[in-house]
């Protein structure tokens, strides 16, 4: 019979998996349900809030009064299922054919699951720094909670070595990601019949003007952009992934709106690129403005993750190497929470359970082998003597 995780970490990543943790809903059952976990071993937990109080992250240290400590980083919302054909409930946290199958099971409730199992162990251990655990909200839309996590921190005077970013990379450490930037644009221009267009402004078409820039500096990176090793796509790139606008056929649009998004390399700059496509929807307003004063464009942030560069050499690397049993670093697509960690200054690498090709599909599973790594990780985590 193969290796299998303890039965309390295997357990508490089966009653993670159970809390319906979708961005759009509450975290906080689950957020109770860890700090209750830790409460326990008597380790205090500073929740921080989002402004409706519907939501919390969860910052524990165990080894209170050590000079400095190594955070554990995880986030608790999941994306959503509808529309996706599931075998399995996706709540269930079904545990079959060496799998544990669920929404968030690799995407990441399993790695926090793991490292509260071994809270015991961390408080028990002889490592000459601390444990943290930093567990936030709204991840999946934003990166939201963990900038309100990492100030709260501060106020509290925490001052970490380094963060483990435990995202889903089959426990072979990360040390690069790209950024993810969202924006809006909503234009606005004049209706009329469509057989009076002189005397209208099409919002359609004019925001059509600015999804080609869009194109054309997506098409700019693939072909000029210095290559960046390691990456499937190893270039920036854009993309627009929502266009509306119009009411009826005969009917000048005076509405349209359309949504993007920049990919950039470690070494490239997003806020630059969003500053060309203003500027370019900025050159069209006058000729609008003729007809109409109020036309124009106005732009609305989404979401702006920082891209994550970490180092082979940190400290927090190599460690992570020696624990996971591996000997060459990994760069990953996706983006985490470590670019904005690195941001605060904190060294930083991610390398936890699972893998990403099951983030977010239908039946997402993380294997129990990888259960089993990780378990293994944090075990070793507890017997460091030196970084």
């Amino acid at each position: 019979m193969a290796p299998i995780p303890t039965p309390r970490a295997l357990e508490l990543a089966r009653t993670l998996v159970g809390f319906n943790t979708v961005s759009a809903n509450s975290n906080l059952d689950l957020i109770h349900c860890i700090r209750d976990e830790l409460a326990r071993l008597g380790v205090k937990c500073r929740l921080s809030y989002n402004a409706e109080r519907t939501k919390a992250n969860l910052f524990a240290t165990l080894g209170e009064g050590k000079p400095a400590g190594i955070i554990l980083s995880g986030h608790t919302d999941t994306v959503p299922w509808d529309g996706q054909d599931w075998s399995v409930d996706p709540l269930g946290a079904v545990v079959k054919d060496g799998r544990l199958y669920g929404r968030g099971s690799a995407d990441m409730k399993s790695f926090i699951a793991t490292a509260v199992a071994h809270a015991g162990l961390f408080l028990a251990s002889k490592a000459p720094f601390a444990i943290h655990f930093a567990f936030s909200y709204d991840e999946e839309i934003g990166c939201f909670g963990v900038k309100e996590l990492i100030a709260d921190m501060r106020d509290a005077g925490v001052a970490p070595l380094a963060c483990i970013v435990g995202e889903p990379t089959s426990m072979v450490p990360a040390i690069a990601h790209k950024g993810v930037y969202r924006y809006r644009c909503c234009v606005r221009g004049k209706e009329a019949h469509s057989s009076l267009t002189p005397q209208s402004v099409n919002a359609i078409e004019m925001a059509a003007r600015v999804v080609g820039r869009v194109r054309d500096m997506a098409e700019t990176f693939e072909r000029e952009e210095p290559r960046y090793a390691g990456f499937d796509v190893p270039f920036s790139t854009a993309s627009v992934g929502q266009f509306h606008g119009g009411i009826a056929d005969n009917v000048v649009p005076r509405d349209a709106e359309f949504r993007y998004e920049f990919r950039d390399l470690p070494t490239a700059d997003a806020r630059r690129m969003q500053a060309e496509v203003v500027a370019y929807a900025r050159s069209l307003e006058p000729a609008m403005k003729k007809v109409a004063p109020d036309t124009g464009f106005s732009f609305d942030t989404i979401c702006e993750i920082p891209s994550f560069l970490g180092s082979a050499d940190d400290d927090v690397t190599r460690l992570a190497l020696r624990l996971a049993g591996e000997r060459e670093t990994t760069n990953v697509a996706f983006g985490t929470e470590a670019g904005i960690f690195k941001q605060a200054g904190i060294r930083t690498v991610v390398c936890g359970p699972g893998s990403i090709v099951q983030a977010h599909q239908p039946d997402e599973y993380v294997s129990l082998e990888q259960l089993l790594r990780c378990q293994a990780f944090m075990e070793g985590l507890a017997e460091v003597r030196e970084l």
